[in-house]
């Protein structure tokens, strides 16, 4: 009998639902940086273990919107809790909690979910009795499925997750192949692991005004014969002034990122990769619907 869950996994920006995410499905899915609103766009992470599948929805942040993009993340957290068998609410231990949490918690409320509470990074208190006093407060708020204290990072309590989730999993086929870590387009996830490499590598405060398009990816030949990937990638930003800074003195700052990305898609590949790499200003893109949806960051893509 085969059997499936689908989950999704909430909480404010930078709480470490990616990292949770990727924790669970075993492999890369989802971006990870420690600036907030990393994750754009739902992103389904899946894991097939003997029978049952579990499909893990990795939300964008809750937060209040400001351009057309943050209204369509916002709209894709609403989206990711429609027909969902059990939600994740991932707070932070060292951390009050925001005006964010208590609205995903009414939410909750007025739909009757099934919510199991991941309380991450406890391996900062290190008082145990404020951790309890922390476990005590939040129960309060709403009637947990389960409350779990864990450590993404160290892998403290991580174990207990998926036993948690399982307990919500229906009889039902697989709605994805069973070795399929992801159902992110192949050329949505490339351009995903570049902008992660922007992310990480941007001081400034740029890096949320800017895309990334797959504009071309063909798995060819070298003149000795030998297998590689040429990519084509563009760079999208929203002034002339950000699009110098991506670049850097003497393209420094480009190549710091073509460099770091292609270690990644190098392993991704398994062959050698050969990307190019642009950069284009598309003025407050963020707040052009057509173009957002054109680059499938919107809510119902």
């Amino acid at each position: 009998m085969t059997k499936s869950a689908f989950i999704a996994i909430t909480g404010r920006p930078n709480a470490g639902k990616s990292s949770l995410t990727n924790l669970l499905v075993g492999e890369k899915v989802a971006i990870v940086s420690e600036k907030p609103q990393t994750t754009r766009t739902k992103i389904n992470g899946i894991l097939t273990k003997d029978e049952t599948q579990y499909v893990f929805i990795d939300t964008p942040g809750m937060h209040k919107a400001r351009t057309k993009l943050s209204e369509e993340m916002v709209k894709s957290i609403k989206n990711s809790m429609e027909d969902v068998d059990v939600a994740i609410l991932m707070v932070d231990a060292a951390k009050k909690l925001s005006k964010i949490e208590e609205n995903l918690i009414e939410s909750f409320k007025s739909r009757g979910l099934n919510v199991i509470l991941l309380i991450n990074k406890v391996d900062l208190i290190k008082d145990k009795s404020e951790l309890l006093t922390v476990i005590d407060s939040l129960s309060k708020l709403y009637d947990f499925a389960e409350v779990i204290p864990i450590s993404v990072k160290n892998r403290i309590n991580t174990e207990l997750i998926l036993p948690a989730v399982d307990k919500f999993a229906k009889e039902s086929p697989h709605y994805f192949p069973d070795d399929l870590p992801t159902d992110q387009p192949e050329k949505v996830w490339l351009a995903e692991i570049v902008r992660e490499k922007i992310l990480r590598t941007m001081r400034e405060e740029i890096p949320h005004g800017v895309a990334v398009q797959i504009e071309s990816l063909e798995e060819t030949k070298t003149n000795k014969g030998e297998d590689i990937v040429d990519l084509g990638v563009v760079i999208i930003c929203e002034k002339s002034s950000h699009k110098g800074m991506l670049i850097g003195k003497q393209g420094a700052t480009l190549k710091k990122i073509g460099s770091i990305a292609r270690a990644d898609l190098e392993e991704y590949f398994e062959t050698k990769v050969n990307m190019k790499i642009w950069v284009k200003v598309k003025e407050d893109w963020r707040n052009k619907e057509a173009f957002i949806l054109e680059m499938g960051l919107g809510a119902d893509d």
